[in-house]
């Protein structure tokens, strides 16, 4: 079988097509269909074509396995996802492409701290931060160090946290805005606001309530930003401000943004969702007189049980 040019135009399009799917539905809506065109990315490298092109279509097929390891980790599949990623980085290797492998390294990052594992997801990190200088792309670097600060967030180290996501800014506005690549156009001004937000929350939550202060206006940008296009991220990042409301003692505030997050998250095919709702319920345990927050947990558990 000859390939050609569009063959590869055809897959990669496909592939953006389903990661906008994820964005808006979650990793469960669009997995099956990731899953259908692994067979045909591999017969694809079978077939006959020029060096330059097979280099960019195993770069390609890299980012389609970058995006199945994603959906995985979305619908909690830790492991298929990890063997994804490793896939991902060898064929991105293989391509030739740093920004992709520092975007794969940034998402087995993100399955590390999702599964609260801040050192080894901070090794993945480092590794993804040397192939976006490689790169040269300061939006892959802006993405790495928001990243490392949450990780450092979780490893209670206050200066490193707050170091990397003031860092993070400066290397995000640097960036250019034509020709970003699929893997990593979510990040934009609003998911950069979520960012220094979600270190700010972890802060808050690990360290010092104080932190809380500056993390609700920062989430508050972040989800008036976002629209049906980045659903999953809206609720994401809405389980968040429940969160500092309730460490803040806010219990009103916390169960109407806990609970429209809820809403939103039932439309969205994702294991994260529900999995970010513990350290909500964890806040509002402590505060059980209150009636709303009574209201929240019962709440946030019959929302656990049906997912």
């Amino acid at each position: 079988m000859r390939v050609g040019q569009a063959d590869v135009d055809r897959l990669e399009g496909v592939i953006a097509a389903l990661r906008a799917r994820d964005y808006r539905e979650g990793g469960g809506a669009c997995r099956e269909l990731l899953r259908v065109l692994e067979p045909y990315g591999a017969a694809l490298r079978r077939g006959i074509m020029s060096a330059a092109l097979s280099r960019r279509l195993a770069g390609v097929v890299a980012d389609l396995h970058n995006l199945v390891g994603w959906t995985e980790f979305d619908t909690g599949r830790p492991v298929r996802a990890e063997r994804h990623f490793h896939r991902a980085l060898e064929l991105a290797a293989e391509a030739g492409n740093d920004d992709l492998v520092a975007n794969i390294h940034y998402r087995l990052g993100r399955l590390y701290l999702h599964h609260r594992s801040p050192a080894d997801a901070l090794g993945q990190f480092g590794q993804g931060q040397l192939a976006a200088r490689r790169a040269g792309t300061p939006l892959s670097q802006a993405i790495l160090s928001a990243n490392e600060a949450w990780a450092y967030a979780l490893l209670g180290d206050v200066r490193q946290a707050l170091d990397k996501i003031s860092l993070a800014p400066e290397q995000f506005a640097s960036s250019p805005t034509d020709a970003v690549p699929s893997w990593s156009a979510f990040f934009t001004a609003n998911d950069m606001a979520a960012m220094i937000g979600t270190v700010r929350t972890e802060l808050a939550r690990l360290v010092d309530v104080a932190h809380s202060r500056e993390a609700i206006p920062a989430l508050t940008e972040a989800i008036e930003g976002y629209g049906p296009d980045m659903a999953r991220s809206r609720s994401l990042t809405m389980i968040w401000l429940a969160v500092d409301h309730a460490l803040e003692g806010d219990l009103d505030r916390a169960a109407a943004v806990g609970l429209a997050a809820m809403e939103i998250a039932g439309g969205i095919r994702s294991a994260r969702t529900r999995d970010r709702l513990r350290p909500l319920s964890e806040c509002v345990r402590k505060r059980m007189a209150d009636i709303n927050a009574r209201d929240l947990l019962d709440r946030i558990e019959t929302f656990r049980a049906s997912a």
